[in-house]
């Protein structure tokens, strides 16, 4: 089935809000992104690889292309949809939530936990470069388990399974 045909079976609301979303991001709302958009739009905020996505997009029987989804996913943070999360040297992952917040990051299973910014106060920068300024402070708190502890994430490689993840 091709992203076209799986964004028509779609509600006409829900077109219609990915349409505004896109178009409200300044992206013009091909198949393709509103076939993506529909998939990573959809319920509560995730973190997403582009493999997974792609995957998804595969069981959901939307043609894309790896390359597409990567290229779509970067096409969606520079218009502010998303923020890239970097979490291992060459890899990333996506952030469907845009407002202030930080991580915990399981690098066992490779999933994010978002917890609220204003749960950390960060003091003595040092001085931007002349010409510069901080635009944000984001962090990613990197976990290991406990001794004799197992960390009890059973979430797919790559994504927060909505169940479990936790506001701190």
């Amino acid at each position: 089935m091709s992203a076209g045909a799986r964004a028509g079976q779609r509600s006409p609301a829900a077109v219609d809000a990915a349409k505004a979303r896109l178009t409200g991001a300044g992206l013009r709302p091909t198949r393709q992104r509103l076939a993506l958009a529909g998939l990573l739009f959809r319920g509560r905020s995730r973190h997403v690889a582009a493999e997974s996505l792609h995957g998804e997009s595969q069981v959901a029987g939307i043609t894309v292309s790896l390359a597409t989804v990567y290229n779509t996913l970067n096409q969606f943070t520079a218009a502010g949809l998303l923020k890239e999360v970097a979490v291992d040297s060459g890899r990333s992952l996506f952030d469907t939530n845009t407002a202030p917040h930080h991580h915990f990051f399981y690098p066992e299973t490779g999933t994010l936990h978002d917890f609220p910014a204003d749960s950390v106060v960060v003091t003595g920068l040092p001085r931007p470069p002349h010409g510069r300024q901080v635009a944000a402070v984001e962090i990613v708190v990197r976990l290991a388990a406990a001794s004799g502890a197992t960390s009890g994430v059973t979430a797919r490689r790559g994504e927060a399974k909505a169940g479990r993840r936790k506001d701190f």
